[in-house]
């Protein structure tokens, strides 16, 4: 797997570059300003871009922005974005463009070498991943009146694992259920919320996301 990274804390990372090298992953470029990270991915074409919400010269916005045009110059890039803390609407600007190949993880999850290589390599294969707590608040900013109002506790404990990328199995074992029991609900949350049902997980995690970024959005 090649990698590119993009992060203006120096100690960062060069300490995200350790533990992937260590990990048998090719990091083909680390870099600290948007403009160098978008020149690293059209030169190297990695498989993976690793990239800080946060960057250089404003500090605000930069990194998004630069994750977004790197997709839309390289639609099959997978990209994982990290960040300090929740930022709502920048997560929104994000999976507006596609959430397929997409991760967004708090800097916090990065010290969890286990949780950040699995994101990592779910979002390397084509899936999705969440960090729990920007689920957690798209939750809590939706409306009494929502639809989600309409889902059961055990319904939005599953919608909350889907969205962060997990698949039926996983989530049976983190709620120490059966696989039907998932499946029963995932087909209820779908009926629900009007969605489609499908089987396969890219898909219907894109349709929660896209699902949860409305509800976000008339908040």
């Amino acid at each position: 797997m090649r990698i590119v990274i993009a992060e203006d804390d120096a100690l960062l990372r060069e300490g995200l570059a350790l533990l992937l090298r260590a990990e048998g992953l090719e990091v083909v470029a680390t870099t600290d300003s948007p403009t160098t990270f978008l020149s690293a991915v059209d030169t190297h074409r990695p498989e993976v871009a690793i990239v800080d919400v946060r960057m250089p010269p404003t500090h605000t916005d930069e990194g998004i922005v630069a994750a977004v045009e790197a997709r839309r110059r390289h639609p099959g890039l997978a990209v994982l974005v990290l960040s300090a803390y929740v930022e709502q609407a920048f997560a929104t600007d994000l999976l507006a463009a596609g959430a397929v190949r997409l991760g967004y993880l708090l800097k916090e999850r990065v010290g969890r070498v286990e949780e950040f290589l699995g994101a990592l390599y779910r979002v390397a294969e084509g899936g999705t991943a969440i960090d729990p707590e920007v689920v957690s608040q798209l939750f809590a900013r939706s409306r009494p009146d929502s639809t989600l109002s309409l889902l059961s506790a055990r319904e939005r404990e599953v919608l909350a694992l889907m969205a962060e990328g997990l698949g039926n199995t996983a989530i049976a074992e983190r709620l120490f259920v059966t696989e039907g029991a998932v499946h029963k609900h995932i087909r209820n949350i779908f009926a629900k919320l009007g969605l489609a049902p499908d089987d396969s997980a890219d898909r219907r995690v894109t349709a929660v996301l896209r699902y949860l970024k409305d509800t976000q959005g008339r908040v």
